[in-house]
């Protein structure tokens, strides 16, 4: 009868009987760990989902504190941002302002929804009516500057220049009694 490799092994001395029983034992070993495991009770089972759902609620967490952490870092880059603007702005109209006039002659123009004045010489009137000068808005306050000024300045803030208003002229009314006189852009009733 044919002997087994184990045993031909044994024979020829290559491996001593310690090693054999262990190869014997290592197939069986091999076959459970391959084999899929049972839990052993119902408790095992619940624990181990217990243990996957709170690795997946902390990987969850960790996703959201990520997501919030990129959303304040935005915030703050923006603010930042918004900051260094505002503080150009102001830079801007403070270095190129003309010097305010004490006059009882005031320039009216729309700021949004109100009807604001400022107090003009003469000459400073002339010269907003034809787009030379232009109305910034910084702190609360309205400033004359002039018109490339005052682009650099609507370049960083929209909101910050008081758009001039160019008037078409209007097609008078066939039925109107006064559509021969003209009336003055400077008329102050």
């Amino acid at each position: 009868m044919s002997m087994s490799l184990r045993e031909q092994l044994l024979e020829a001395g290559l491996i001593s009987k310690k090693q054999a029983e262990q190869a014997a034992k290592q197939p069986h070993h091999q076959r459970q760990d391959r084999a899929p495991k049972k839990p052993a009770n119902p408790s095992e089972e619940k624990r181990r989902a217990a243990q996957l759902a709170a690795q997946q609620a902390a990987q969850k967490a960790r996703e959201e504190k990520i997501a919030q952490d990129l959303q304040r870092n935005r915030q703050q880059q923006e603010k930042a941002e918004r900051k260094a603007r505002h503080a150009q702005i102001k830079q801007l109209v403070e270095q190129n302002r003309l010097p305010k006039v004490d006059s009882d002659d005031c320039y009216n123009f729309v700021d949004g929804s109100k009807i604001r004045r400022l107090p003009v010489s003469p000459e400073t009137r002339a010269r907003l009516v034809q787009g030379e000068l232009r109305i910034a808005r910084c702190e609360g306050r309205y400033e004359v500057v002039p018109a490339p000024i005052a682009e650099r300045i609507r370049e960083r803030d929209e909101r910050a220049v008081i758009p001039q208003v160019t008037a078409a002229p209007a097609q008078p009314d066939e039925n109107d009694p006064y559509k021969n006189y003209v009336v003055p852009d400077d008329l102050i009733w």
